[in-house]
C-alpha cells in the first residue's frame, strides 16, 4: 500500500494542494501531472481572487445583475463554490438578491466550465458535471470560452481571477484529481 500526503503548494496567486508518493525506494515525488491549469480570461481589472481550499466542491452559487433588454450590460456579479458543507466568502458582489445555485450530487464534479465575457466583465458562466448535468448563469453575449481539465479523472478544484467591486473581470479554472483523505 503506498503512503501519501496532501502537500500545500502556492504559485503568485494561488494555493493549491499536491498529493505526494510514497515510493518504495522512500523517496518523495510529486505528482504534477494531475494539476492542470486554464488560463484566466477577460480584462482582469480589480482585485485578485482564488477560491483555493482542500476540500471537494459540493455547490456552485453565482449572482447576476440583469440589465433588462439589453445582453451587453449583464454581468456575473459575483460567485461563490462550496466545498463540503461550507460555502466560500462571496467573490464579487451580490446586487438585486439575483442569485442561481447548483448542488452537486454525490460523487459529482464539474469537468467543464464555458461562458462568454464582453467590455470588461463575464457575462456567461455554463458549469458541466461527470453526470452530464449543466448549470448556466448570464446572457450569452461576447466572447466564447471553453475551460476543461487535461488528465483524465481530474475535476474543478478552485477558481482564480479578478474582480473590480461590481462584477467579475476574469475567471480561471484549476483542475486536479481529489484525493479523499480517508482512502
Amino acid at each position: 500500500m503506498m503512503e501519501t500526503e496532501d502537500v500545500q503548494c502556492r504559485d503568485s496567486v494561488n494555493s493549491y494542494f499536491v498529493r505526494k508518493v510514497k515510493t518504495s525506494s522512500d523517496e518523495r515525488r510529486a505528482l504534477p501531472e494531475f494539476y492542470s491549469y486554464s488560463p484566466a480570461v477577460g480584462d482582469g481589472s480589480g482585485t485578485e481572487f482564488s477560491t483555493a481550499h482542500k476540500d471537494r466542491i459540493t455547490g456552485v452559487r453565482v449572482y447576476e445583475y440583469p440589465y433588462y433588454g439589453y445582453y451587453s450590460n449583464n454581468y456575473i456579479n459575483g460567485i461563490q463554490l462550496r466545498y463540503g458543507s461550507n460555502w466560500t466568502d462571496l467573490v464579487g458582489v451580490n446586487y438585486n438578491r439575483n442569485e442561481k445555485e447548483m448542488t452537486l450530487h454525490n460523487n459529482e464534479h464539474f469537468v467543464q466550465i464555458s461562458g462568454k465575457y464582453y467590455s470588461g466583465y463575464i457575462s456567461e458562466l455554463m458549469f458541466v458535471t461527470n453526470e452530464g448535468r449543466s448549470f448556466k448563469v448570464g446572457q450569452p453575449y461576447g466572447i466564447s470560452f471553453n475551460f476543461y481539465p487535461t488528465h483524465d479523472g481530474s475535476e474543478l478544484r478552485f477558481i482564480s481571477g479578478r474582480q473590480n467591486g461590481f462584477a467579475l473581470t476574469s475567471i480561471g479554472a484549476h483542475w486536479a484529481v481529489y484525493y479523499n483523505s480517508t482512502s
